[in-house]
């Protein structure tokens, strides 16, 4: 018990840290232990495992009290997930066009299913909401366990009765511990993750693809230290950054090593908690945000397809690359939230210069080579932006009706941060 106390005593940010460290130095020195490797995969497959069941007895349970308030903040948040998208695809836009970067292509890559246009995404994101929920739970189509589960809720509200409802928070509560226990071992998972990308990948991606994975990497940056506190700033009148430094240093770490904003969902909720918002919102919008707010891929999706255009030496004109920007808003919301979501989505977007699949493919290949950096840091721009535009909206709220902000930003609520 000792061990577990002071194990506890340090922040879990450190514990990250010191696990990344470790993982990285058992990679280089241990690279055939794959057992080590089993840590993070074991870690991320409870995340995943157990974050859709979790998301189904919050959405119930907090529609069934009858207190949902899936008012004019979930609207604004929907908006600001959008928003970002969007301005994400025109910042790779212009980098792209300021840095010409080209692609050393590889031999042809291959996938399972890869999108033919804009109209079969829309057309699965629809069979996703309708899909059976059972099948949604198991399979993590977090559209799916929304629409059920908002569904199951409004019927429970209105014909079970107090006890019934009462279970039903319980087993939120419940759910919530569990999931908090899973975070809890994080540093382990780390470890595990951070060894096989090291033990697999080594740090010779750095050298073939190193100016892509920089334009990749720093529209990101730009997106997530500029972009995104100037909008915070727009609609808070507010100082961003303490709300946007703790976004990313709470979500965005766990979420660069599982690669999957699904698996984060449970971090980002127990951040919203902490924040002091409105669970009846954040509950729904931040499964929600997992699907649809998606800067990170429309920035790879962009930037993967211009750097294809620049490298078939085919001219690409502002109106064509404006196309484009709208195209990648839309397909990354169709993005899965699995690692390596928005890759298969570059073929679609290289149709609109008529670039042939099998060169497209190449790229797609080129991505998963260097994902382990791309695809790390788009989830983590990805994921801590769920959060940072569902603070944003409460805080709006707070502000329009007389309440007090957080301290963080000049108010003088007090939160457990």
């Amino acid at each position: 018990m000792k061990i577990i106390e002071r194990y506890r005593s340090w922040s879990l940010i450190l514990r990250i840290v010191v696990g990344l460290v470790i993982g990285a130095v058992l990679g280089l020195l241990f690279p055939h232990a794959t057992a080590i490797g089993m840590l993070g995969s074991v870690f991320v497959g409870a995340l995943k495992g157990f974050a859709p069941f979790l998301v189904l007895v919050l959405v119930v349970s907090s529609i069934a009290q009858g207190n949902s308030k899936l008012d004019g903040r979930f609207r604004f948040v929907i908006f600001e997930y959008l928003l970002s998208t969007f301005l994400a695809a025109m910042i790779a836009v212009t980098a792209s066009y300021i840095f010409r970067v080209t692609i050393k292509l590889t031999t042809e890559a291959e996938a399972e299913s890869i999108p033919s246009g804009i109209g079969e995404v829309l057309n699965k994101l629809l069979l996703s909401v309708v899909s059976n929920p059972v099948d949604s739970i198991a399979s993590g189509n977090y559209i799916g366990v929304l629409f059920w589960a908002v569904l199951f809720g409004l019927a429970i509200k209105k014909i079970a009765s107090d006890s019934t409802k009462k279970v039903l928070a319980d087993i939120a509560d419940s759910s919530s511990i569990i999931i908090r226990w899973i975070i809890e071992l994080a540093p382990f998972g780390v470890l595990g993750l951070v060894y096989s990308s090291v033990s697999t990948s080594g740090l010779t991606i750095f050298v073939d693809y190193g100016r892509l994975i920089l334009l990749l990497v720093g529209c990101m940056a730009f997106m997530a230290l500029v972009i995104t506190p100037l909008m915070v700033f727009v609609i808070l009148r507010r100082n961003p950054y303490p709300l946007v430094l703790k976004c990313l240093k709470e979500s965005a770490i766990t979420a660069f090593f599982t690669r999957s904003s699904a698996a984060n969902i449970p971090v980002n909720m127990r951040l919203c908690e902490r924040l002091g918002l409105d669970k009846d919102l954040y509950s729904v919008s931040i499964p929600l945000g997992s699907t649809i707010n998606m800067d990170g891929a429309a920035i790879t999706i962009t930037v993967m397809t211009l750097a294809t255009a620049w490298t078939m030496g085919i001219n690409v004109d502002i109106g064509s690359a404006i196309v484009l920007s709208i195209l990648s808003t839309v397909a990354a919301c169709g993005a899965s939230g699995v690692a390596g979501g928005s890759l298969l989505l570059i073929p679609m977007a290289c149709s609109l210069f008529g670039i042939p699949t099998d060169v497209a493919m190449q790229v797609v290949g080129v991505g998963f080579v260097i994902g382990v950096v791309q695809d790390s840091v788009e989830t983590a721009l990805n994921s801590s932006g769920d959060v940072v535009f569902a603070a944003t909206a409460e805080y709006r709220y707070w502000k329009k009706n007389g309440k007090s902000l957080p301290t963080f930003l000049g108010g003088t609520t007090k939160l457990d941060i």
